[in-house]
């Protein structure tokens, strides 16, 4: 797409949502697969379906609701998109980042992106939360890629501390003071849709990651590039293959978020909200 079309599309987004929904949150959260309940104990303002959002893909995999959801209570308001697209869903990058491009030019500057993802080290389990470090990108494209969009940051924006140092360690001191055991470590993104074999996950073990996925690291990339502060969390759903015996299905990374989520919204909450 021509570069200042799609600047006129993040344009219109940003302000259809200024018109519907008023002055941006500060924060706002992207919520992977199996986590939309995160926000259904909260206070709701509004909620609109990404179809009514100009712009804004909708996903067709099962587990992303696809409604970007604005919230509050106690004194504070957020946003929390429920769902995300793929690229393996056949979009180009810069599609996928569009939400929270949009996001970002409406006036949000604070990200809190999770998704669920495949163990690779042998010490986390099925409902561990960890907080993303740093990450590999084995997408094979960046949505950097093409004309630089000038109005939203640098050609070359540095990605040393992608994940926001300040935010992880609120994040791991929000699960300190509540009891909870939040790990850290690092994140590979690959395309997908097929789960990995377990050859290529002894050879992401030996580059260095603690988890595997097929999301995150795109939005990642475009917020830094807009100077936004990120920080990702990633729901341990499975151990990926090869490390137990047994074949990887889907409704593993559909279930085991629940317990996680209410996990995730109790230390969210504690620290950004309350």
């Amino acid at each position: 797409m021509d570069s200042e079309l799609y600047q006129g599309h993040l344009e219109r987004a940003a302000g259809f949502l200024q018109a519907r929904l008023g002055d941006p949150p500060s924060t706002a959260l992207v919520l992977g697969s199996g986590l939309g309940n995160f926000v259904d104990a909260l206070p709701t303002h509004s909620s609109l379906a990404y179809g009514e959002i100009p712009g804004f893909p909708v996903s067709g995999v099962i587990g992303h609701p696809g409604k970007l959801t604005h919230s509050g209570g106690r004194g504070v308001s957020f946003c929390a998109l429920q769902g995300r697209s793929h690229f393996y869903e056949g979009l180009a990058q810069s599609e996928i980042v569009f939400p929270v491009r949009s996001l970002a030019r409406w006036g949000i500057r604070d990200f809190v992106i999770t998704n669920a993802a495949g163990a690779i080290g042998r010490d986390f389990s099925p409902g561990d939360l960890m907080v993303i470090s740093d990450h590999i990108n084995l997408s094979g494209d960046n949505p950097l890629a093409g004309p630089n969009l000038d109005a939203l940051g640098e050609r070359f924006p540095d990605m040393t501390n992608a994940y926001h140092p300040d935010l992880r360690k609120t994040v791991l001191e929000a699960g300190r003071e509540l009891g909870l055991e939040v790990k850290q470590g690092g994140y590979v993104c690959v395309k997908g849709p097929s789960y990995e074999t377990p050859a290529e996950i002894r050879m992401l073990r030996a580059l260095g990651a603690d988890v595997v996925g097929m999301s995150t690291v795109p939005e990642v990339i475009s917020l830094n590039h807009m100077r936004c502060r990120v920080v990702g969390i990633s729901c341990i759903t499975n151990m990926a293959a090869g490390i137990l015996p047994g074949p990887l299905e889907h409704d593993q990374v559909l279930d085991t978020p629940d317990g996680s989520a209410r996990i995730l919204k109790t230390c969210c909450w504690h620290f950004w909200i309350e």
